[in-house]
């Protein structure tokens, strides 16, 4: 029995010998195989060399770029003129009873910077659509900058916590809305708060610095505050300062002052502050605020001499005043998928500067009557997620002005409609 064991074991043990080499004589003839097809794609030139994959690729930051953005479309009209398809002091959309491409947004950056070493990065979005011209760095005044939203290289400096900078096309620092509408805010359509008491984008140099979790100042010099990528010698400062007493409250005070060239040199200044905070966890349930006041002083040579509506005359050039904002946002989950965001706003322009002057959305008869308007806006939005990357809100607003100058000799809209947003 054991002699038999014995042989047996043996003829298994070389029958396993004769296979392993058989197989690692077949394996050294597929590295052949393999290493001479690798040698004629390097000579093609469709696979590096082993030297080349060593080295950094060609442009390294592309082996690290994101990709991302958003298209939105709606459909608009307004209730209380239901045939007037480009109305006054309605900017989200300019054209109602149509089916609009609102924007389409693209982003591309590199990974943020590392705080800890000097380290730089990029970032350079484009946006095209019918709301393009409102949210764009230029494409109305300066050629060469249409469908740039915002284009920047940025530098950390290791100090501290790090000191970043920041330069190029900048959105603005003002409002608690964004300028990417529906896509990014809980209503879909723009608040008059955004349009007339923010800036647009514009050729800046920004330095920001965060003493701890709960305090951080931004500090900016740009091209005027409506200048947008050049300036003709204007500049404005804008700066703030932030504070995160908790994870769930958000605090900005922002100051600006400079010179804004439109017909003549204006001296502009003004202040803001925004706020929000989380009041109920479950349900998502934020009250934000935003109060924004603004004081310009200057000369119109274009307005001496000349009548005003109504024959009012206008005696001189010189103008000053002030115009000031306000605005709320109540915010909550009704279920995971379903949101609601409630939004009111006032704005006071007495002389009409603020909203009247040079404006695309209200005739500039309201800067020359002097008499200026009270502007109120309440909009309704709810916010249905069925996937994470599809936002559909449908929307209903009413926008009031005591001045009928400016929504076409009536006083009151109501706009009703629904947008969409599919996010990448």
């Amino acid at each position: 029995m054991g002699a038999v064991a014995a042989g047996g074991f043996t003829a298994q043990a070389q029958t396993g010998t004769t296979d392993t080499s058989k197989l690692e004589k077949e394996n050294q003839e597929l590295r052949k195989r393999v290493d001479n097809l690798e040698q004629f794609l390097e000579k093609e030139g469709l696979k590096p060399s082993s030297s080349a994959a060593k080295a950094d690729p060609p442009v390294s930051a592309l082996s690290e770029i994101t990709l991302s953005g958003f298209v939105s479309t709606s459909y608009f009209y307004d209730a209380a003129s239901t045939k007037d398809g480009t109305p006054n002091g309605y900017l989200w959309n300019t054209h109602l009873n149509s089916f609009d491409i609102n924007k389409v947004k693209l982003t591309l950056a590199s990974p943020v910077v590392d705080k800890d070493k000097w380290d730089a990065a990029y970032r350079v979005s484009f946006i095209w659509g019918q709301d393009a011209p409102y949210v764009d760095t230029g494409s109305v005044h300066d050629a060469g900058f249409s469908w740039i939203r915002e284009a920047y290289v940025e530098l950390n400096i290791p100090i501290g916590t790090g000191l970043d900078v920041k330069a190029g096309e900048l959105i603005s620092l003002l409002n608690y809305e964004s300028g990417d509408g529906g896509a990014a805010n809980g209503n879909f359509s723009q608040g008059y708060q955004w349009f007339y008491t923010g800036n647009p984008p514009a050729g800046s140099v920004q330095l920001a610095y965060d003493f701890n979790d709960m305090f951080g100042i931004k500090l900016r010099l740009q091209n005027g505050l409506y200048s947008g990528p050049i300036a003709s010698g204007e500049k404005t400062f804008v700066g703030g300062f932030y504070v995160q007493p908790d994870k769930k409250t958000s605090l900005a005070f922002l100051g600006w002052s400079g010179r804004q060239d439109f017909v003549e040199a204006y001296n502009l200044a003004g202040a803001s502050f925004i706020g929000s905070r989380q009041l109920m966890e479950s349900h998502n349930l934020t009250l934000a605020t935003e109060f924004d006041y603004f004081r310009f002083s200057g000369f119109d040579p274009a307005l001496d001499g000349l009548t005003g509506v109504g024959g009012m005359p206008v005696t001189t050039g010189a103008k000053s005043g002030d115009w000031w904002s306000i605005g709320a946002w109540l915010s909550a989950d009704i279920v995971p998928k379903l949101g609601v965001t409630l939004r009111g706003e006032y704005l006071s322009d007495p002389t009409g500067f603020g909203t009247g002057y040079n404006s695309p959305l209200f005739p500039t008869a309201l800067y020359s009557s002097g008499a200026g308007q009270e502007l109120t806006s309440v909009t309704l939005t709810l916010d249905y997620k069925p996937v994470p990357t599809l936002k559909i809100q449908p929307e209903i607003r009413w926008n009031h002005t005591d001045n009928t100058l400016a929504f076409g000799y009536k006083k009151d809209q109501i706009i009703v409609g629904m947008g969409a947003s599919y996010l990448f």
